[in-house]
């Protein structure tokens, strides 16, 4: 499993860091970054939410 950050969409509002701050981070450019690349099914779940709630559909999670 692996997530897609459209860094051209991302506009940082956050809201998948909010969701899952272990994944995610809103850099100072602005941008979110994934902190980290172990993502697991068991946080599958959450990850999708991060994507469904993006407001900029910046996300996408493939696998």
């Amino acid at each position: 499993m692996k997530i897609h950050i459209d860094e051209d969409k991302c506009t940082g509002h956050g809201v998948c860091e909010a969701i899952r701050e272990d994944v995610f981070e809103v850099g100072d450019d602005g941008v979110a970054h994934l902190i980290t690349e172990e993502l697991t099914e068991n946080i599958r779940e959450d990850l999708q939410d991060a994507c469904d709630q993006c407001p900029t559909q910046a996300l996408r999670l493939e696998g």
